[in-house]
């Protein structure tokens, strides 16, 4: 017989404004471009393709990254963006290529 995947009882769901940065999977950044969740993504983990915004390279799978949205409750799945640790933080001394 299949296994049901239910919630168990008793157990209540975070509401969703505190999941990231509030849960400890995520770190808050502040810095001039506003505030930001950070996630950093270790090689083992990394298994698929993403393009830096920053140097406009990929990322390979394999490769230590970060990934990184508004910190703020307008951002959604969309607004992430996974980046070179190296190039997010070098984002203050130059310009995304790409966004």
């Amino acid at each position: 017989m299949p296994r049901r995947n239910k919630p168990s009882r008793g157990r209540a769901s975070l509401p969703a404004r505190e999941v990231g940065g509030a849960t400890g999977w995520a770190s808050t950044e502040s810095a001039p471009d506003g505030d930001w969740l950070v996630r950093s993504v270790p090689g083992a983990q990394a298994t698929k393709f993403y393009r830096c915004p920053g140097c406009d390279h990929e990322i390979r799978p394999g490769v230590p990254h970060v990934v990184v949205w508004p910190a703020d409750e307008t951002g959604s799945v969309t607004d992430r963006r996974h980046w070179h640790r190296p190039c997010w933080d070098a984002r203050a001394r130059r310009r995304p290529n790409r966004w």
